[in-house]
């Protein structure tokens, strides 16, 4: 999956936004995904060129959406240590 956006003041923002909506609805239907790479990559240009979209566009994400080989589970760390209240 290609995401690009048009080169705007928060064409950054708003690509990073519908990336990532698109990894949790690949999570929920039980598909694996992983964000490839992004325009400041060197071959940002050329998978613009390759998807036909007009030079207007930057490219966000490129997203490998799948069915995992297998399931694996990460031990997901206390609240507490990730969620701050007013200071760090």
């Amino acid at each position: 999956m290609v995401v690009l956006c048009r080169d705007t003041k928060y064409y950054l923002e708003d690509g990073c936004n519908a990336s990532q909506n698109m990894l949790v609805a690949a999570r929920a239907h039980g598909l694996g995904a992983c964000w490839v790479a992004g325009d400041k990559k060197a071959y940002a240009g050329k998978v613009r060129e390759m998807v036909g979209a007009p030079a207007t566009c930057k490219l966000i994400s490129l997203l490998a959406i799948g069915y995992p080989a297998e399931e694996r589970e990460n031990e997901k760390r206390p609240l507490s240590d990730v969620l701050h209240w007013e200071k760090y």
